[in-house]
């Protein structure tokens, strides 16, 4: 990767673009990658998130992922070395209405909004791209599940709508010409800014420890495909991301 320099000429990395930054998960990673000495654009369609952007030490780009020329020119402007798609449209609260309202507006966003982020990094040169997905999307089989396990697609009802639109998500970051793509199957996240500050559910993952597995996958260029990360549990394999991302849960 090309070598860029921070605003007092400072070598760093090089440049990360994070679409979703001011998520769960994509606040967290752009303070890691800051710290890192990474080149951090962070976008968000929320022009009143911006300044906790900067704050945080990144350049903040107002864009839509919907936007699909709007996209365009803010990849081209960050020139970045990998994009971190953290993309979700999830509710702060949990409740049953809203999240059966979320459902749509969220597989939109994968699907969509995946096709639009990944049309926008070739365009803009960049070859590589860290992707948050669902661990709790296999179908149902022995345990611990592997990444080479098959997803539900025999799944119905709103189960089906977001097991279909991951699917999609995934084929597109792992198959898309030119793009070396990584997926990274997340757990049920908990902590800061999350549904809940302690585990609660099965595959349970720390919000700072699945934000690190994003940082780990960034900073190895060569590795590509699709990693489970969440807490030692029965229901998941972490082994491959612990030996290919030298990643681990607990490290706070």
């Amino acid at each position: 990767m090309d070598r860029s320099k921070d605003s007092r000429g400072t070598d760093m990395k090089g440049t990360v673009f994070v679409a979703g930054a001011t998520g769960v998960i994509g606040t967290s990673l752009v303070r890691q990658l800051v710290e890192g000495g990474w080149r951090v654009f962070g976008s968000t369609r929320n022009p009143q998130r911006a300044a906790a952007l900067r704050q945080a030490g990144a350049e903040a780009l107002i864009v839509d992922v919907f936007d699909a020329p709007a996209l365009n020119a803010a990849l081209a402007l960050a020139q970045p070395d990998v994009v971190a798609h953290q993309l979700t449209d999830l509710p702060s609260e949990r409740t049953p209405q809203s999240l059966s309202a979320a459902i749509e507006r969220n597989a939109r966003l994968r699907r969509e909004g995946t096709r639009n982020l990944i049309q926008a990094t070739l365009a803009s040169g960049c070859r590589r791209m860290v992707a948050q997905s669902i661990a709790w999307a296999y179908a149902p089989g022995p345990l611990p599940h592997q990444e080479t396990d098959p997803l539900d697609a025999l799944a119905t009802g709103e189960r089906a709508v977001s097991v279909h639109a991951v699917q999609e998500l995934e084929s597109l970051v792992l198959n898309s010409q030119g793009l070396d793509g990584v997926v990274l199957r997340y757990g049920r996240l908990y902590g800061p800014r999350t549904w809940s500050e302690a585990p609660e559910a099965e595959m349970p993952l720390y919000v700072e420890d699945a934000a690190r597995a994003a940082l780990c996958a960034v900073e190895r260029p060569g590795i590509t495909g699709v990693f489970n990360v969440s807490e030692p549990c029965p229901q998941l394999s972490i082994e491959k991301a612990q030996q290919m991302l030298g990643w681990a849960p607990g490290v706070r």
